[in-house]
């Protein structure tokens, strides 16, 4: 999380915002964020501080303070360009709405949270205005238009006039145009969060864009709102609640388990399922007796059967049995002596030895020698054997499997990259022009280019044409593994007086995953 600050500009009249093209009677509806570094740079000239400005920005690889673009505001609503990942819809549901959700080039942040969050929008609930493209609640109109205002050139000579026309936006009221600005960390904040509402609030005064000599372009005082980015424009999405999980796995048991019922106490069900107990166990006694006596044991059948509750013929009662009658002793089976289970072997009868016959000696049996069996464990003093010592190691710890490789590995194995830490969506902002440093996978993700030139303003001499270089827009999706930073390019003529910057820094939030 880095310091930010939000600030929203109440537009006093129209402005021209001028369109890559150059053409007058057209309008551009994005305030780049490339101009309004130029004119935050011209104000902080203004105030003395443009070299130290540079040095913190444009001439280092970490800038200390970057410039989203600037996007249109109507009331409460802040619209933004979306992420060109999940901008238009691809809900069957959505597509054949009758909203044309791809004519919508700014979006509410709060639509851009809920298609992040996984949520499904209301198409009653919205509509596209087709003067400023921005996607507004269903009966509500936009916060701009674009409009044309003519002018004739008069010669003061000869009395001729020429009638041109300059585009310009002129915005409804309670509407305007707001940026962030990010800071690198608290240092930066600190230092340069007080220079930058300065120069927003000259900036204010005396314009942004093209027609400042006319007064297009001014702005009431500028509000700022503080805090820390990215929490201040979207939130990642909470979990849900471990209760609501509970109740969910409660309402949703299992369909395979078995329906118990129990007996009311003194019920006819409970009488009959006590006599049906009684039989079983008596049929059971009877049959191991029999085991035991070696008799042929038939198989256990029930003595009872009980009709049940969806069958057609009547259900008899069993008789009535007196609670006070006790209940007759039960007949043991007799105790078998185990010894006579089995006949006892009858042995032969002993021959008396025959006095005539001399007496055979038989002869006795060799010795074989008996091998003593070695003692469990060494005597006292004796060293430990090599074999009792390695049985009584400890077992050595099994090889740990290797893990399995993560998803990010087998998707850069199988497009040829080399595996590594798992790269990050980024959802541009402003327009971004890659640093050296920048690690950003061009085969992934979604984004577009703009081609921005211009003309130089500036007091060592003003109207020459800048350089043409290709950035990526707004809105673009970009796979990193760390943030991009950006860098700012040097765009000024071939032997310019000084370097002319166009800024390209990365003002950028991470995507949360849509799980």
């Amino acid at each position: 999380m880095n310091p930010g600050l939000v600030i929203k500009l109440r537009p006093a009249g129209p402005w021209r915002i001028g369109p890559d093209s150059g053409a007058r009677n057209r309008v551009d509806v994005i305030y780049h964020s490339d101009s309004l570094y130029s004119a935050v740079t011209s104000a902080m000239a203004r105030m003395g501080m443009l070299g130290e400005w540079l040095d913190a920005t444009a001439r280092t690889e970490t800038p200390a303070v970057c410039f989203s673009s600037c996007f249109p505001f109507l009331d409460e609503l802040e619209f933004v360009v979306p992420p060109r990942t999940i901008w238009p819809p691809t809900s069957p549901a959505l597509m054949s709405a009758r909203v044309r959700w791809k004519s919508a080039r700014f979006v509410p942040l709060s639509v851009v949270q809920a298609l992040l969050s996984g949520e499904k929008l209301n198409a009653n609930q919205w509509s596209v205005d087709g003067a400023s493209g921005c996607l507004v609640p269903t009966g509500k109109s936009g916060p701009f238009r674009t409009g044309v205002r003519w002018n004739a050139a008069v010669d003061r000579l000869s009395g001729a006039s020429e009638r041109h026309a300059t585009a310009c936006i002129e915005f409804r009221p309670g509407s305007g145009l707001w940026t962030i600005v990010g800071f690198a960390d608290g240092a930066a904040r600190d230092r340069w969060q007080d220079p930058v509402k300065a120069a927003f609030r000259l900036l204010a005064d005396t314009g942004f864009g093209g027609e400042r000599s006319r007064g297009w372009g001014r702005a009431e005082t500028p509000e700022f709102t503080e805090g820390m980015l990215p929490e201040m424009i979207i939130q990642e999405r909470t979990a849900a609640p471990v209760a609501e999980v509970a109740e969910a796995s409660v309402l949703a048991p299992d369909e395979t388990a078995e329906l118990r019922v129990t007996p009311a106490p003194g019920s006819d069900a409970e009488i009959i399922d006590e006599a049906l107990q009684a039989a079983l166990e008596a049929a059971a006694m009877e049959a191991l007796a029999k085991s035991e006596m070696g008799e042929p044991v038939s198989e256990i059948e029930t003595p009872v059967e009980v009709a049940g509750p969806n069958e057609e013929t009547p259900r008899e009662e069993p008789p009535a049995i007196d609670p006070d009658q006790k209940e007759p002793p039960r007949e043991e089976p007799p105790a078998v002596d185990p010894d006579q289970q089995k006949p006892a072997r009858e042995e032969p009868p002993a021959q008396e030895p025959d006095p005539e016959e001399p007496p055979v000696e038989e002869p006795e049996p060799e010795e074989s020698p008996v091998e003593e069996p070695e003692p469990e464990g060494p005597s006292i003093g004796e060293p430990e054997p090599e074999a009792v010592q390695a049985a009584q190691a400890e077992p050595e710890p099994e090889p740990e499997p290797e893990p399995e490789p993560e998803l990010h590995e087998l998707a850069a194995l199988a497009a040829g990259r080399p595996s590594g830490p798992p790269l990050q969506a980024h959802w541009m902002l402003s327009l971004f022009t890659p640093a050296a440093a920048d690690a950003v996978d061009w085969g992934r993700g979604s984004y577009t280019v703009l081609a921005r030139g211009g003309r130089v303003e500036s007091p060592s001499g003003s109207g020459e044409l800048k350089k043409q270089i290709q950035m990526v827009a707004e809105g673009s999706v970009l796979y990193a593994e760390s943030v991009p930073r950006g860098s700012a390019a040097d765009v000024a003529p071939d032997g310019f007086a000084h370097p002319v910057f166009r800024a390209g820094f990365a003002l950028s939030i991470r995507l949360p995953e849509v799980h």
